[in-house]
């Protein structure tokens, strides 16, 4: 054990040698930042950081390149967040701008509240929704996705409960796309575990099946048992308890549906066969969005969109971000942007407190190395 402590003691001294020469590199890289201010000149020399990495990578050696490549990116975004500090950069950026206007107008929850979600009664969503809002929750389902969103904007619903992501399917990009284009914001979470079920009219039986209706998800969720009856054809519908009003209405013993038991019941349809979905930890996330910011007791989780320049180590830039300030992140997804080949969106969630200085610092830090940036919402974390 002494000569463990005797080689920790050394690490300790070569740190703080590291530590000195890391705050003169600050200091000369502030003075870079001074001039670069005065010249009009931009803080990201791309051409000349890829070069500063190769110099770096070749002094190491082979054998620790790509540790020195990754050690030296990391003192570069910090060197680059220190200019654009200096230079004020961020600052007016309109996600910022439009972050800080939603806190000017944040709301108290809404008691007695009106709650929209997409399909009908019996649907996953709206089981979502009595699972945050209570039982004698006030909920109406609408046709489309974005129907709910129009009736948040035009003030005809104070909440949405939508699906966004599901344990075996992964994101439901509609929703992510929606995001994008309505100025809301996600106020809260809750998840439904899924548990399909095959049914039909009484009487009916599987070997007289000859189609089968559900949402494209509800069919994919099964694949694997469809797949042992090649002979049934799927039929996508826009949602599980829409497929179930339907075959219930059509009076034909040949169509099936697959969604929840509830919906049997309350469409008067047999289960032929429980748990068809071939993830029996199946789980869907849904988010509870409101038109205006509420910042909730417990709020732990932010959620975050933003479009990255297309340029080597943009998203190790944001990565780095939340790595300096220790922040939790939980979520990464990206989306292709409507009408830009291989431009991405991306949606970040990650975990902090409101009263943390080290989430606004990490905020303010994205607005600075992202293009577009918003801010989604800031909730509680509630994934049980």
């Amino acid at each position: 054990m002494d000569g463990l402590q005797e080689l920790r003691r050394e690490i300790d001294g070569i740190d703080r040698e590291i530590v000195e020469l890391f705050r003169r590199r600050m200091d000369v890289t502030r003075r870079v930042g001074e001039y670069k201010q005065a010249n009009g000149i931009p803080v990201l020399d791309q051409e000349r950081e890829r070069q500063v990495l190769q110099n770096k990578g070749e002094l190491a050696g082979e054998e620790l390149r790509p540790a020195v490549i990754t050690l030296f990116q990391t003192v570069m975004a910090l060197s680059r967040r220190q200019q654009r500090d200096l230079m004020g950069q961020g600052q007016e950026n309109p996600g910022v701008l439009r972050w800080r206007e939603a806190q000017d107008g944040v709301r108290p929850p809404v008691s007695s509240p009106r709650v929209v979600y997409q399909g009908v009664p019996g649907a996953y969503s709206e089981q979502a929704c009595i699972n945050f809002f209570g039982g004698y929750v006030n909920a109406a389902g609408l046709e489309q996705f974005e129907d709910c969103f129009l009736a948040l904007r035009e003030g005809r619903a104070d909440y949405a409960v939508l699906p966004i992501e599901n344990s075996s399917t992964g994101a439901i990009r509609q929703i992510y796309d929606l995001l994008t284009q309505y100025e809301c914001y996600m106020v809260g979470e809750t998840t439904v575990r899924v548990e399909h079920c095959l049914m039909a009219l009484p009487g009916a039986s599987l070997g007289a099946i000859t189609h089968v209706y559900s949402h494209e998800q509800g069919l994919f969720q099964c694949e694997r048992y469809l797949n042992a009856h090649p002979d049934w054809k799927q039929m996508p519908q826009a949602d599980t308890a829409g497929s179930a009003q339907m075959v219930a209405s059509s009076g034909d013993l040949t169509k099936a549906a697959i969604c929840s038991e509830r919906a049997a019941e309350l469409y008067g349809l047999e289960i032929l066969a429980h748990g068809i979905n071939h993830n029996s930890q199946n789980t869907t996330r849904f988010v509870v969005v409101s038109p205006r910011l509420e910042l909730r007791p417990g709020a732990d989780k932010i959620s975050t969109l933003f479009v990255l320049p297309h340029e080597a180590g943009s998203l190790h830039e944001v990565l780095t971000v939340f790595a300096v300030h220790g922040l939790n992140m939980v979520k990464l997804e990206s989306r292709p942007m409507p009408g830009q080949s291989w431009q991405y969106m991306f949606f970040l969630e990650f975990t902090g407190q409101p009263d943390d200085p080290a989430v606004n610092d990490a905020l303010h830090e994205l607005a600075q190395t992202t293009g577009e940036f918003r801010v989604l919402g800031w909730f509680q974390s509630n994934l049980d």
